[in-house]
């Protein structure tokens, strides 16, 4: 059994139920307070009839009530490119996961190319370049500081040309409680518009399963300054986390689509519900 029932069975195992110890194991679990007390309140309204098993099937019942079962899926759009921004902060796993999911799009059969926007960080467009070598993929990449907007819409226009099913953008790394890079992000996109009105049709911010609430605090100000279609969540590979996935669901409203389990390209897949709940929560 996965890390937070595990914790919620310890500590039911006793004769009677300690609500603030239990209410603590799923806070501890990075459910977040709302969904914690929707939970809660679900489990005293059985009163003395709660069984250690009951409260593990109630857990999960609440939960898939909050996450889809099959997020939307990422499929190309025929005539033109369909153009991913991947967002996020440093550390985060943000350009492994742009190139993972260029992996993953190739290994279904279709056409990927990158762009290299991240170029206030040398090693980011180095580190992308050293991946798109080893997955045999496309690059676009500019000078150093170049201005990123600029990489995005070559790499747009280069995609366009070649009849590209995908174009992944892996952007610079950047604090969500700066202003001055979040007007940055909306430049890109602006940006990406003036080819394709619909572009960036897709902007996944990746997050940290083991950050927990921060993780919430950086979907809100990036959902704020960029209106997040999805998440891509990483680290959640022994690390008994993953409850923030569930908090941002609730409390946002944003799906998580992609998970990373591990550090190589094939521990990158896509969000299954029933398969976080039952193995990884």
């Amino acid at each position: 059994m996965a890390g937070l029932f595990k914790r919620i069975l310890q500590r039911l195992s006793r004769d009677h139920i300690d609500w603030d110890e239990l209410e603590e194991s799923l806070i501890l679990g990075d459910l977040g307070l709302p969904m914690t007390t929707q939970i809660i309140d679900r489990l005293r309204q059985r009163g003395r009839k709660l069984k250690p098993d009951d409260t593990i099937s109630i857990c999960r019942e609440e939960i898939r009530k909050i996450i889809p079962d099959s997020p939307p899926s990422l499929s190309p759009l025929g005539d033109r490119p369909k153009v991913i921004l991947i967002v996020g902060v440093n550390g985060t796993g943000k350009t492994t996961s742009a190139a993972k999911l260029a992996k993953l799009l190739k290994d279904s059969h279709h056409s990927v190319m990158l762009a290299a926007a991240d170029t206030f960080r040398a090693a980011a467009v180095e580190q992308l370049q050293i991946w798109a070598n080893r997955i045999d993929v496309p690059i676009v990449s500019g000078e150093d500081k170049v201005d990123p907007s600029s990489v995005c819409y070559d790499a747009q226009t280069a995609a366009t040309k070649a009849g590209t099913d995908f174009l992944i953008c892996d952007t610079a790394g950047r604090i969500h409680t700066r202003h001055n890079l979040m007007e940055e992000l909306k430049k890109i996109r602006r940006t990406l518009a003036k080819r394709d009105a619909g572009a960036p049709h897709e902007i996944l911010l990746v997050v940290d399963a083991t950050t927990g609430s921060n993780a919430l605090a950086q979907a809100r100000q990036f959902n704020e300054a960029t209106e997040l279609t999805g998440l891509i969540v990483t680290k959640l590979d022994g690390s008994g986390k993953g409850g923030v996935i569930v908090s941002i669901a609730h409390e946002i409203g944003i799906p998580t689509r992609f998970i990373g389990v591990g550090e190589s390209a094939r521990d990158f897949e896509a969000f299954d519900a029933g398969h976080y709940v039952e193995h990884i929560l």
